[in-house]
C-alpha cells in the first residue's frame, strides 16, 4: 500500500443546507460531498461534517458547539461574570465567550455521535473516516464551576467521547485538537484523556492537530518540536499535521515521533485559495521522504478542514492533492 490521500474533516456548507436542513436535504448534501471527494479520487473520505452545521450560527462549522450544547452538565447561557472567568483561564483569547458553564457532572445529553455515523456509513463505497472534536479542545471552551480542575473535567469529557466512539465501526476514526498546539505544558493531562477516548476505538485510531483555523486565521501558535511529548504519549496509529503553511523547516523533529504511529503530512494551505500544482505537492512529499523515511508518510492531506474556502477552490485542491501524490508514486 502505498500513501494514501484523505480530507481532515469539514467540507463547505452547501448554499441550499442554509434555507433547508431538514433530513432529507442533508443527506442530500452528504452525498454530494463524498461523491465529490470519489471523483476527486481521495481513498479515506469525510462527510463534511455536515450533521454539525447549524444555519443559525453559519460562522462555525460545529466543531465545538455541537458537542457542548447537547452534553448534560452545561448550561449554554452565562452571564458577565462566566465570561470574566472564561477569559482568566480558558487560553482560549480567540473566543469572547465560553462555549458553556459546566455546573454538574457532564454527561452525554443529547449527543449522540453513532446516529450521526449510521446517517452516512451506506452513502460511500469508499473507506469512511468518522472525525470527533477532541477532549482537550472541548474542556478549553467551557468555563468550569463544578470539577474545580481543567484536568477533572477533560476526563469527564473524555468518557463521554469514548462511551460513543466505541459504539461506531467505522474503519477510521479521527479525534481534531486545535488547543494543545498552543499549550504543550498541558501535554500530560491532555494525553491521558485523549488516551482515554482512543481505547474505545475499534478501527484505526488518528489524531490530528494544527494551529486552528477560525476565520482563515491561524489561533495557536508554537512548534512542533515542544509537541513532541504529547505526540509520543498519545496511542495513535497515525497523526495528521499542519506543514503546508507553516513551511517544512521542522519536519526533522519528526524524526523523534514513535515509530508506531504514521504520519499525514500536510501537503494543502487551506488558508491560500491559490490552488497548489501537482509539482509542489510531489516536491512536499519528496522532501519529507527523504527526510523521515517514506515509510512513515501514511497519508497526503490538507493542513485542516476544508470548510472556509469556496466548493470550486476546496474540490480543485483535492483533485491536485491527488495528482501530487500520483506524480510522486509515478503514476
Amino acid at each position: 500500500m502505498g500513501i494514501l490521500t484523505t480530507v481532515v474533516g469539514s467540507y463547505p456548507i452547501p448554499i441550499w443546507l442554509y434555507g433547508d436542513s431538514s433530513k432529507g436535504t442533508l443527506r442530500d448534501a452528504v452525498s454530494v460531498v463524498l461523491h465529490t471527494q470519489e471523483l476527486a479520487g481521495i481513498d479515506v473520505v469525510a462527510d463534511g461534517e455536515l450533521n454539525r452545521f447549524d444555519p443559525s450560527h453559519p460562522e462555525t462549522n460545529g466543531m465545538i458547539d455541537y458537542f457542548v450544547s447537547q452534553f448534560s452538565g452545561v448550561r449554554t447561557r452565562y452571564s458577565v461574570s462566566d465570561m470574566d472567568a472564561f477569559r482568566k483561564d480558558a487560553g482560549m483569547a480567540f473566543r469572547t465567550a465560553p462555549a458553556g458553564v459546566v455546573t454538574e457532572a457532564i454527561g452525554e445529553g443529547t449527543l449522540n455521535l453513532p446516529a450521526d455515523y449510521e446517517f452516512v456509513r451506506n452513502l460511500t463505497s469508499r473507506t469512511l473516516k468518522f472525525t470527533c472534536t477532541g477532549p482537550h479542545m472541548l474542556c478549553k471552551t467551557l468555563t468550569d464551576r463544578f470539577y474545580g480542575s481543567r484536568e477533572d473535567l477533560c476526563m469527564a469529557i473524555a468518557g463521554v467521547l469514548r462511551n460513543q466512539l466505541e459504539r461506531i465501526p467505522a474503519a477510521v476514526v479521527q479525534l481534531d485538537e486545535a488547543n494543545i498546539t498552543g499549550n504543550p505544558d498541558e501535554a500530560e493531562w491532555a494525553a491521558a484523556a485523549m488516551n482515554h477516548v482512543l481505547e474505545g476505538v475499534s478501527g484505526t485510531k488518528g489524531v490530528h492537530l494544527c494551529f486552528g483555523n477560525y476565520g482563515g486565521q491561524q489561533i495557536q501558535s508554537g512548534v512542533w518540536k515542544d509537541l513532541l511529548p504529547y505526540l509520543n504519549a498519545v496511542e495513535a496509529d497515525f497523526f495528521l499535521l499542519e506543514f503546508a503553511r507553516r513551511g517544512y523547516g521542522e519536519i526533522h523533529h519528526l524524526g523523534d515521533l514513535n515509530p508506531r504511529a504514521g504520519i499525514g503530512l500536510s501537503v494543502i494551505d487551506i488558508k491560500d485559495n491559490e490552488v497548489e500544482s501537482p509539482d509542489l505537492i510531489a516536491s512536499r512529499i519528496e522532501q519529507a521522504a527523504k527526510t523521515l523515511g517514506e515509510e512513515r508518510i501514511r497519508f497526503v492531506n490538507p493542513d485542516c478542514g476544508l470548510w472556509m474556502l469556496s466548493r470550486s477552490v476546496a474540490d480543485r485542491k483535492m483533485r491536485a492533492l491527488v495528482a501530487g501524490r500520483d506524480l510522486y508514486e509515478g503514476s
